[in-house]
């Protein structure tokens, strides 16, 4: 039987004469097939693997001339989160309330030490899931939707079949070490400094090149499919796009084609000379679009419409524009498992002198932008030590009120250098300490020095960008989990010197990805209409400076060089 898919209900077209012309099956049904089944029955007169209650066929007419009434219809903007270990969707209002959210969860995996992957159906499956189910929670459908958004974990490399749609090995995670061995052998043939200049990166296994190399290197026949031009690669961006497009679009936006280690920022195109340094064949690459721009649309059947998909940048990036961040010498601050702090330096990459990496910020409406960027190792993680190590604290929110039964550290330095020290040190080989003890120190005392080096350790990075960039910090966007906590954003506040400021919707990255997306479909006019709409919870002021601040820093200072360099080097 062959059925016809309007985007409303399908009808009967042959097969059954006593049904043509009816409406049999409602498009809501369409939803309850799994991803791959709802692909094929976008493709005109494809057969699906296992017929839907005896249909065989499926046939889209009309879908982009009818899509254009819903978009100018469309009362909502989908935010799609791709993050490390969960996706979330988020329904944002014309207004940039959130309407609802969904998120779920997705297994990690770690073959052996250092390794880190993500299964990509995984991925896919999970992000369409919690969209259909926001979808749901809001009581609303695709039609009322005006565009989407995606945001995504960076760096994190797939390699898919371009025939089949099939990875030919699971996503290595922007986590994942694997590669480092890579990563030193170029290093001592003096290949960073010019690989620097070009992607304002460092010779690291975090990004994606020598990820794409091992996979090439490692995997049976995935080297000759790519030398026939038969493979895709693909942060999860391009892989959740190509999936949402059933295979139609192969891009990426230029912020996370700027985490690859194969983009040369200066000239927003991909670079023969990295290309060839890592032995990766051009034709695996995608095609590098705008952050904010109709890239492609979700097909009808995965959601019950179809959604252009209006804005794509990686998650740090992101929550920059969705802080909106959008002018020279803004900076905000994550706050999660670690803390990722980024500054718009404007149209001017800015080279820094002391290894914080040079990275795209976003492209809106033909104007590029540029950002400095410090990632620190353990923020959270420093949290959740003291919670399922040490056992002082019941849940990561308690942390707060014990620390503010004390007036200070009593004198306690925590250095949390359990993965070493990032930004602005770059020390792999740091250990985690704690300094200043005494028989008077306690939990509490140790839980203040925690939220201390959170505080401090971002602090450093701030005065290390201001530095590069040559522009003094006006205030602090911030985000993320820990963000929540008054007394760590008070400690921040007093250490800069400079006014701290807390939005009123703290899920930053989704927001961005979604003002990024609206901004394409024209729901809203520019990114003035958004700072109007963007609204603050809370701002901490710095109280006057003191000489307890400035022992705080001094011993902060002594704990870090002391920490550094305790392991022996590989």
């Amino acid at each position: 039987m062959l059925c016809v898919f309007r985007n409303g209900p399908l009808h009967a077209a042959s097969g059954d004469r006593s049904n043509q012309g009816k409406p049999v099956l409602p498009i809501r049904m369409m939803l309850h097939l799994p991803p791959r089944r709802a692909c094929q029955a976008v493709t005109t007169g494809s057969r699906m693997e296992t017929p839907m209650r005896g249909y065989d066929f499926f046939i889209i007419l009309g879908t982009q001339q009818n899509r254009s009434t819903s978009t100018m219809m469309g009362r909502f903007i989908l935010a799609l989160d791709s993050g490390t270990t969960s996706n979330r969707a988020i329904l944002f209002t014309r207004d940039a309330g959130i309407a609802a959210v969904s998120q779920e969860e997705f297994a990690q995996i770690y073959p052996q030490p250092g390794w880190v992957e993500h299964d990509p159906a995984a991925i896919w499956e999970n992000q369409l899931r919690v969209a259909r189910d926001v979808l749901r929670k809001a009581g609303t459908d695709a039609g009322q939707v005006a565009a989407a958004g995606i945001a995504n974990q960076r760096e994190t490399t797939l390699l898919w079949n371009r025939e089949t749609g099939k990875p030919v090995y699971n996503a290595i995670v922007w986590q994942d070490r694997r590669t480092a061995g890579i990563c030193g052998e170029m290093k001592e043939r003096g290949l960073e400094p010019s690989l620097t200049r070009k992607t304002g990166l460092l010779l690291d296994a975090y990004f994606s090149a020598t990820k794409i190399r091992w996979i090439l290197d490692h995997v049976e026949g995935a080297r000759t499919l790519a030398d026939a031009g038969k493979l895709a690669f693909g942060t999860v961006d391009s892989w959740l796009v190509w999936n949402f497009t059933c295979g139609k679009r192969h891009v990426t936006d230029v912020t996370n084609a700027s985490r690859t280690l194969l983009f040369n920022i200066h000239t927003l195109q991909w670079d023969p000379d990295l290309l060839a340094m890592f032995d990766i064949p051009a034709s695996l690459l995608p095609e590098v679009v705008p952050s904010s721009g109709i890239a492609g649309s979700i097909t009808a059947p995965l959601l019950g419409g179809e959604i252009p998909i209006g804005g794509i940048a990686g998650d740090q990036q992101a929550a920059l524009f969705g802080q909106m961040c959008t002018e020279e010498g803004m900076v905000k601050n994550t706050y999660g498992t670690g803390c990722f702090v980024m500054m718009n330096t404007g149209s001017r990459p800015v080279v820094s002198r002391h290894h914080l990496l040079t990275t795209m910020a976003a492209q809106v409406n033909g104007i590029t932008s540029y950002a400095l960027e410090g990632s620190i190792f353990s923020a959270g993680a420093v949290v959740q030590w003291l919670r399922d190590q040490l056992g002082i604290i019941a849940t990561a929110a308690d942390i707060g009120k014990l620390a503010s039964t004390v007036a200070d550290s009593g004198g306690v330095t925590l250095v949390p250098g359990f993965v070493g020290l990032g930004a602005p040190h770059w020390d792999p080989y740091a250990t985690g300490a704690v300094f200043g003890l005494s028989r008077g120190s306690s939990k509490a005392h140790l839980a203040r020095a925690a939220l201390e080096a959170i505080a401090l350790q971002s602090m450093e990075v701030i005065e290390t960008m201001s530095a590069d960039a040559g522009v003094g910090l006006r205030e602090l966007r911030v985000d993320g989990g820990a963000a929540l906590n008054n007394l760590l954003m008070q400690i921040q506040a007093d250490l800069l010197g400079k006014t701290v400021v807390r939005p009123l919707i703290n899920e930053t990255t989704a927001l961005g990805a979604a003002c990024l997306a609206g901004l394409a479909c024209g729901l809203w006019n520019d990114t003035a209409e958004l700072n109007r709409l963007w609204q603050i919870d809370r701002v901490f002021s710095p109280a006057p400076h003191t000489r307890e601040l400035d022992r705080i820093v001094g011993n902060w200072k002594k704990g870090v060089e002391r920490s550094k360099q305790w392991y022996p080097r590989e």
